[in-house]
């Protein structure tokens, strides 16, 4: 990690900003129109429209990881430097800040540039707490790749300013596996040579409790959670027979990784990895910098095996800045969160943390297609689909997370398993659409 580069971020961010005007909103907080018009939406920006430009007075606060803090405090020193905007960093876990969004957003106490994982979107979209990605909207689609704004865009209306994309592959040691399998039926076979429970040694690991690492087995061969693009409710992938032909390379993986999925933590797998006692672990980013750190040049990452004869298709998470509806400086929290995403921010975010940049030059940049870890995450994230961001993907997670345990935990058949667990979640989308 070059720091140094931190202290120069302000010269990366010079890239000029022209776009279309935005009506400023007035200091008293008012929500965000419920239906933004067709107009809005598709509308591109008048090249004779004045530069945005911030709120006179304007004063910003902005929810950050803890984490990722360092390219944060960076990207304001230099949007401070460029617009003379005093900006305040709030730490704010990302998982907490759409309830946090939900809950104070409101009463004007919520920052007013916000990150959450895109699968809340729906929900705080829905409750009109934030606003559209309107001024930007042109360069943002442009610039950023496919899933990346599909992960961004609720009921066809672009909200979030993409950061970086998250999604998982397959972390190895070299020095007990070789060459990384190109297929579970070679995970199986190097697994059968390795694992032994009585040592507490295995060959494979991941959270097979967990729907978010466990899609691939539901989605490699044709199964998917709701239909056209996540958005059709009426449209449930989770029980046909693509979704079966993946699961039994699932349920075959049990011979070589004989425990309960409720003792398959984050913490159980991250101490085995990195004493050597698993060979191969399906984990996301977050575990890059821990495992670079404990075994150097022995860690390998490669994509996740072919299920079915298929490339594993993975679910992947956006990560994006979002304006806060309720903002006192919407022009100013607009020119924020833009600024904080362009290629050079994108870029300094990848070296600062190892994130995988969304925006297409920087994906093709020497920086990632020289950074043997970055690139496969990004080879990874092109075979990704992104988390539904509709509201009832909220209620996805219990009744599959439930199957799934069923399934690995006691046998239990795939094909009836499924089917009562799509009848569960038809139950509670309609008990929340109150029919």
């Amino acid at each position: 990690m070059k720091m140094k580069k931190v202290l120069t971020l302000a010269a990366a961010f010079t890239m000029a900003v022209s776009i279309t005007a935005c009506g400023g909103k007035s200091a008293t907080p008012e929500p965000a129109p419920e239906s933004p018009s067709t107009e809005a939406k598709t509308s591109a920006p008048d090249p004779s429209a004045p530069e945005l430009k911030p709120e006179d007075g304007a004063k910003l606060v902005v929810w950050e990881s803890k984490d990722e803090r360092a390219y944060t405090d960076a990207v304001i020193k230099a949007f401070t430097e460029k617009y003379g905007v005093e900006v305040t960093l709030e730490e704010v876990n990302p998982t907490d800040q759409a309830g946090k969004l939900l809950q104070d957003g409101p009463s004007g106490m919520a920052a007013d540039v916000v990150m959450f994982p895109h699968d809340n979107l729906g929900k705080v979209a829905a409750a009109n707490l934030v606003l559209p990605n309107d001024s930007f909207e042109a360069e943002t689609r442009d610039q950023n790749t496919e899933a990346a704004i599909q992960g961004v865009t609720f009921n066809d209306v672009l909200y979030g300013y993409p950061r970086a994309a998250e999604t998982y592959l397959m972390y190895y040691n070299k020095d007990l596996i070789k060459e990384a399998p190109k297929s579970f039926e070679e995970v199986i076979e190097f697994s059968k040579t390795f694992t032994d429970k009585s040592k507490n040694k295995y060959g494979i690991m991941w959270e097979t409790g967990n729907l978010y690492f466990n899609y691939p087995f539901l989605a490699s061969t044709g199964g998917y959670i709701y239909g056209n693009g996540g958005t059709d409710i009426n449209d449930i992938g989770l029980n046909n027979e693509g979704t079966i032909k993946s699961m039994e390379v699932y349920s075959s993986l049990k011979e070589v990784l004989p425990v309960k999925s409720g003792d398959i933590t984050p913490d159980i797998k991250r101490g085995l990895f990195t004493s050597g006692d698993l060979a191969i672990d399906i984990n996301g980013p977050w575990e890059l910098g821990t495992y670079k750190e404990a075994l150097g040049d022995k860690l390998g990452v490669a994509p996740i095996p072919a299920i079915g004869g298929q490339p594993a298709v993975s679910f992947s998470g956006i990560k994006a800045w979002y304006v806060n509806s309720y903002s006192k400086y919407p022009n100013a929290a607009r020119l924020f969160a833009n600024f904080a995403t362009s290629e050079e921010a994108q870029l300094q975010l990848s070296e600062l943390v190892g994130s995988v940049p969304t925006n297409k030059k920087a994906q093709e940049s020497d920086q990632i297609k020289n950074d043997p870890y970055v690139s496969a995450f990004t080879e990874q994230f092109k075979n990704s689909q992104p988390m539904p961001s509709i509201p009832e993907m909220g209620n996805v997670w219990a009744p599959v997370g439930a199957a799934l345990a069923e399934i690995w935990d006691n046998n239990k058949d795939v094909k009836e398993t499924l089917d009562k667990a799509v009848t569960q979640l038809q139950e509670l989308n309609s008990s929340a659409a109150g029919k």
